[in-house]
């Protein structure tokens, strides 16, 4: 693990914003007949938002996909979405301007060369195990989870250490 994340906690951070394709998907589409798209999620990454809004963390979902199902899983989710957005950066900026976050505190997981500019700007940053060469080595750490397999789940499970039972199940 890079020597930024090793002593990192919760507490350290001040939002999480996730890409969606090729982070909470595995970065494949899939087209039917009628030309309808659908991709595949993690249901454990479900489990991670849930975290998250347990310990009212704050999360988002950042993309620059326009298709309906981004914003599908994230009202699933019951997470704030942007998409359809052309420059992940001045979105972020934005997004700290508006919630008076310190970017430096931005936890941002993303995997392709549309994040590299957000990533480079974000305090934390992390990226699955088949992302973009490039991704990998400005990101924090590389996750072994590759898209769509758990990333967020494995993010803070792993990395973070949260005990989801601890969490959501308490005695």
């Amino acid at each position: 693990m890079h020597s930024l994340l090793q002593n990192i906690t919760i507490d350290d951070i001040s939002a999480f914003v996730f890409d969606f394709d090729g982070v909470m998907t595995n970065n494949l589409v899939y087209i039917d007949q009628t030309g309808s798209e659908c991709v595949s999620c993690s249901r454990g990454d479900g489990l991670a938002f849930d975290v998250l809004r347990k310990l009212e963390k704050p999360a988002y979902i950042l993309s620059t996909e326009k298709n309906p199902v981004v914003k599908a899983r994230a009202e699933k989710l019951q997470v704030p979405v942007l998409h359809g957005i052309r420059n992940k950066v001045s979105a972020i900026n934005e997004l700290v301007r508006a919630k008076k976050y310190d970017l430096r505190k931005i936890f941002y997981v993303g995997n392709d060369l549309n994040d590299y500019r957000i990533m480079q700007k974000s305090g934390y940053t992390a990226c699955p195990s088949d992302s973009h060469p490039i991704i990998k080595q400005i990101a924090s750490i590389t996750l072994q989870a590759k898209g769509g397999d758990g990333v967020i789940r494995e993010l803070l499970e792993e990395v973070l250490k949260l005990d989801f039972i601890e969490i959501l199940y308490p005695e």
